[in-house]
C-alpha cells in the first residue's frame, strides 16, 4: 500500500493585477475535485495571489502532490512553479493540457455544442484558440497537438489554431470562418485572455460562430483531474 499522502495542492497562474477572482475560481474547482475524493486534502493557490502559493505548501506533507493548472509543460511549469516551490517535498505532475483523456471532454463538448444548434460536424468548423508563447515552442505545440487529436476524434470541415502570442493569431486563424463555427479557447482557466483578448480577436475577424468556454471549466474535468491524481499517486513509490 502506497505511503504517499492523499493532499494534492492545486496550482494556476492566476491574475497578478486581480488575484481575487481567479483563487475564487480555483477554490471552487478544488472543491469539485475534493467531491470526487472525499479522503483526500485538496487545496488551490495561485501564483499570482502574495503568500497564498507559500501558505498552502506549508500544511502539505512530504509527497504531495502538485497539480498545475496548466495547458502545457511551459515555463511556469518547468521554471517559476519549481523556483516558488523550493525545498518543498512534493511532487509536480503533468499539467492538465497533457492528460490523455482531455481530448475526450473537448471532443463530446464540441458534439454537443453542435447538436444543440442544430448542425452537422461535417459542415462546422473549429477554431481552437490557445495563448502560445515567445519563449517556448512548447504551447503552440501542444494546441497543434490537440487539434490532431480532435481531429481523430471527430470529422468536422476544418480544426484551425490561433493564438494570442505568436502566428498565426487568433484574428489571423478566425478570418473566414463560417456560421458554422465553434471556438474552444484552450485555456486551463478563465481570465484576461478569455475574457477580453479572445474575444476582440473574433470580432476583430467578424467570427459569427459561437464562443465556448474555457476547456478548463468542460464538464468532468473535476473527474478528471481526481483520476489522475489517485493514478499518479498509486505510481509513485511508497
Amino acid at each position: 500500500m502506497s505511503l504517499v499522502p492523499r493532499q494534492a495542492l492545486i496550482v494556476s497562474h492566476g491574475q497578478p493585477s486581480d488575484p481575487v477572482p481567479a483563487e475564487d475560481t480555483l477554490k471552487a474547482l478544488a472543491l469539485k475535485v475534493a467531491a470526487q475524493l472525499p479522503d483526500w486534502n485538496i487545496q488551490s493557490a495561485t501564483l499570482a495571489a502574495e503568500g497564498r502559493l507559500e501558505a498552502a505548501l506549508s500544511t502539505l506533507s512530504p509527497g504531495a502532490l502538485i497539480y498545475p493548472m496548466f495547458m502545457a509543460n511551459g515555463w511556469f511549469v518547468t521554471s517559476a512553479l519549481p523556483k516558488r516551490l523550493g525545498k518543498t517535498e512534493a511532487t509536480v505532475i503533468d499539467p492538465l493540457g497533457l492528460d490523455p483523456s482531455l481530448p475526450d471532454l473537448a471532443a463530446q463538448a464540441l458534439k454537443e455544442t453542435a447538436q444543440h444548434a442544430g448542425w452537422s460536424l461535417l459542415q462546422t468548423t473549429i477554431l481552437l484558440a490557445a495563448h502560445g508563447s515567445g519563449r517556448s515552442r512548447k504551447p503552440a505545440k501542444m494546441a497543434n497537438d490537440f487539434a490532431d487529436a480532435i481531429a481523430a476524434r471527430i470529422s468536422v470541415a476544418d480544426i484551425r489554431v490561433g493564438f494570442v502570442e505568436e502566428v498565426p493569431f487568433i484574428e489571423q486563424a478566425a478570418k473566414g470562418c463560417g456560421p458554422l463555427s465553434i471556438c474552444l479557447p484552450l485555456f486551463a482557466c478563465p481570465g484576461f485572455h478569455t475574457t477580453q483578448d479572445v474575444p476582440d480577436a473574433l470580432r476583430q475577424a467578424e467570427f459569427p460562430g459561437v464562443l465556448l468556454p474555457v476547456l478548463g471549466e468542460a464538464q468532468g474535468v473535476p473527474q478528471l483531474i481526481a483520476n489522475r491524481l489517485q493514478q499518479s499517486r498509486r505510481s509513485l513509490p511508497a
